[in-house]
């Protein structure tokens, strides 16, 4: 590129990115996802503009790895070690013994249907196993699913790139039918190891140094934390260790630190960086795409897509989760949501840029299984999960207010919509019974602003705002559900103390209930 062309080039790109951003707003609104849009866009692109014509697959696999290693970053940052815990070895079993499970059914139908040969076989079974964190990340976010269940997903979608991409390389470089299986075993457990030390190592470096730098501009502060999670991916890849497991480790241990200076700043950036990245992954791998292909590989596409949704990731799902006995409802969920995205398209593009005998077919099937995918699979999982019980009526949504007060009180805004139905209706605010530091800060009812006091009293689609410190959190959370569950009864279901709940004795509910009566018929009068 010269600098005559730098002009054109930066316009195009430019009018790309709005396009893109500005389609997101208008496929929310038709239920379709914008990660669909920005591969749809790239494949319009490619075919219509010579121009733009893109055919350097190993140049798409490196530009696919920056931007995993960013978006990963985002995802990292807004997971906190306090949700990640109960579901780390549920997680990694999924991202373990679930991948492999899921290779092995994807496997057999394509051999036993396509004729395709058992390397190239294993390798599309192999790229489409890893979800995609970018669509896990930018989907179930929208949803109220239960936290743990949530973080169960997204917390797989970083773990399991790791074990995937080692597979990827081992079965391209033709060492799978060489090297025993126990060996190819014991290097993808090293990698995970290796990385998720490099991670922790990274990610306790960083809550060092970022509160000790005393950079002179608040900008800088969330250069420097991207630039402290590259580095782990760096080390840990020049330690012949994962790098994707040390990005993931690494930034929730950085985003769940509640003394980093600008943490607001911080995820904001990173969330500006992973959606550019969003939008440039997708319009890239389908400019690298030839839709002239496509048709020849539709078959294959059909039983592999098949044989992942119906098959290979329930049994995935049911095989990983059945030790740590989760509700059949959440399983279910589990096993229909392994969203796929760009994740599988980087991956294939790694032996189409190798120049393997076959590669151009992998790489175009595991085009249309995520297009596929993407089209049917998302727009269905809101209905799953309102079928299965799973949306939460007070789930809440940390949001990223920029305000040097938050950051001085270590305290985070919570959003909360009080839905028809809910049992925030006709409570007041006095009765909310939060922990002490949480407060509700505003309510906007009929798109205005409301002046609020202790005799507010929630309506239903009224919008809440709830100010909380970092360390009461869960609490606040938790209680919020709770009102949202057992309506303004919860005051006196469970005493008021955060940090000790203790139920009362079933001879005080009769005081404890007309007290409460007592005190509602004296404020509604």
């Amino acid at each position: 590129m010269s600098l005559d062309s730098l002009a054109p080039a930066l316009l195009v790109g430019a009018c790309i990115v709005l396009v893109s951003i500005l389609g997101v707003r208008f496929a929310g609104r038709l239920g379709v996802p914008g990660l669909l849009l920005y591969l749809g866009l790239g494949l319009l692109l490619g075919t219509t503009v010579d121009a733009l014509s893109f055919q350097d697959a190993e140049l798409a696999a490196v530009l696919g790895y920056v931007a995993l290693i960013l978006i990963l970053a985002q995802g990292g940052l807004t997971t906190r070690v306090e949700e990640l815990r109960p579901v780390l070895w549920p997680a990694l079993a999924l991202a373990s013994v679930g991948v492999l499970v899921s290779i092995a059914v994807v496997t057999i139908p394509l051999l036993l249907f396509t004729g395709m040969s058992t390397h190239n076989a294993l390798l599309l079974a192999t790229v489409l196993a890893a979800t995609d964190a970018a669509a896990v990340f930018s989907v179930l976010r929208k949803l109220n699913l239960p936290a743990r269940l949530r973080t169960l997903l997204e917390a797989e979608a970083g773990f399991n790139d790791a074990p995937v991409v080692v597979l990827v390389s081992v079965v391209a470089s033709g060492a799978f039918g060489d090297d025993p299986w126990w060996l190819i075993a014991i290097r993808i457990l090293v990698e995970l190891i290796g990385g998720a030390a490099v991670g922790i190592a990274g990610g306790y470096a960083a809550r060092w140094l970022l509160p000790r730098l005393a950079l002179p501009a608040v900008g800088l502060y969330p250069i420097a934390a991207m630039a402290l999670v590259v580095v782990a991916f760096g080390a840990a890849s020049v330690l012949h260790v994962s790098g994707f497991m040390a990005v993931y480790v690494s930034a929730v241990l950085i985003g769940s630190a509640l003394r980093i200076p600008h943490r607001r700043s911080i995820i904001g950036f990173a969330d500006g960086l992973a959606w550019i990245s969003e939008i440039g992954l997708f319009v890239m791998l389908g400019l690298l795409a030839d839709v002239h292909r496509l048709p020849s590989v539709i078959g294959i596409a059909v039983v592999a897509g098949l044989a992942l949704v119906l098959l290979a990731r329930p049994l995935a799902s049911f095989v990983a989760l059945t030790p740590f006995r989760w509700p059949w409802r959440e399983r279910v969920f589990v096993g229909i949501a392994g969203l796929r995205g760009a994740v599988p398209i980087v991956f294939a593009a790694i032996p189409l840029g190798l120049g393997l005998a076959g590669a151009s077919q992998v790489f175009d099937a595991t085009l249309i299984v995520v297009l596929v995918l993407l089209m049917v699979q998302t727009p269905f999982l809101p209905a799953l999960a309102r079928r299965l019980g799973l949306v939460q009526a007070g789930a809440t949504d940390e949001l990223d207010v920029e305000s040097a007060p938050l950051d001085r009180m270590s305290a985070v805004v919570l959003a909360l919509d009080v839905r028809r139905g809910s049992g925030l209706v006709g409570v007041y605010i006095s009765e909310l019974g939060l922990p002490p530091g949480s407060v509700v800060s505003l309510v906007i009812r009929d798109g205005q602003p409301l002046a609020i006091d202790e005799h507010t009293r929630f309506r239903a689609d009224d919008s809440l705002l709830v100010v909380c410190p970092g360390e009461r959190r869960i609490a606040t959370e938790e209680r919020l559900r709770r009102v949202a569950k057992d309506g303004p009864m919860a005051t006196w279901i469970e005493e008021r103390l955060p940090e000790r709940r203790v139920e009362p004795s079933p001879a005080s509910w009769p005081r404890q209930a007309l007290t409460w009566v007592s005190g509602r018929v004296a404020r509604d009068r």
